[in-house]
């Protein structure tokens, strides 16, 4: 039986953390550069000043596990906000020239005891992480790998894509690891159905683009599999 298909609802924040952080020094990254791993702990918080930065959990095995890829004014590393030193995590720049800023988990603190807005704001963020995390592990618990796929394609179109006129969205090109990383499988699997997808007409892709078809793609979760 075919479950009903999840809403991609984008995340509302009443409060931005930026209106109450101070600026840093800006810290630019190469793209594949490594901004903290378990062999470099960091101990702060980042926000995204330009391009992206892809987050992994290491699992015990040292198997990668991709968190989530964060962009443009959004924030990572949240486990400094509880004085973890990000030693299970590593977080890596996507994109050329990418660009962040960060604070010390105390520097933080010491904002949020003047600001207490600021407190809010990266609660009402956490929240939402927590929803999405969520609807991850029920798809991992009900959902086959092709649906899991299909859904985090859509979530990334929507994350990081531009709508065409004939409805398609463009977006960055994903490589088939990245996303059996994401989708929990392994890459050959995830290279099997993005070309059954392409057959379909559920998508087009490429070294330089991803195209998909969202209409396509959930008119098919409606057909029992």
């Amino acid at each position: 039986m075919a479950t009903s298909p999840v809403l991609f609802i984008a995340p509302q924040t009443a409060e931005n953390p930026l209106a109450y952080l101070p600026g840093t020094a800006v810290r630019e990254c190469k793209k594949d550069q490594v901004l903290y791993s378990p062999d470099q702990c960091s101990s702060s918080i980042y926000m995204v000043v330009n391009g992206k930065v892809k987050v992994y959990r290491i699992a015990q095995e040292g198997r990668e596990v991709l968190v989530d890829i964060y962009r443009t004014d959004e924030f990572f590393g949240d486990s400094a906000l509880i004085g973890a030193m990000n030693g299970h995590e590593k977080a890596v720049a996507l994109e050329p020239d990418t660009r962040v800023m960060m604070w010390t988990g105390s520097e933080v603190e010491e904002v949020i005891l003047n600001r207490p807005r600021l407190g809010i704001a990266l609660l009402q963020i956490t929240a939402q992480r927590c929803i999405h995390f969520g609807w991850r592990i029920d798809g991992f618990a009900s959902d086959t790998i092709e649906r899991r796929l299909s859904r985090t394609l859509i979530r990334f179109s929507e994350r990081f894509g531009k709508v065409q006129e004939d409805g398609s969205i463009q977006m960055m090109p994903l490589t088939h690891e990245m996303l059996s990383q994401y989708v929990g499988t392994s890459r050959e699997i995830i290279t099997h159905h993005m070309t059954q997808f392409r057959r379909l007409g559920y998508l087009r892709y490429s070294r330089k683009e991803v195209v998909i078809y969202p209409d396509a793609i959930m008119q098919s979760w409606l057909t029992p599999v």
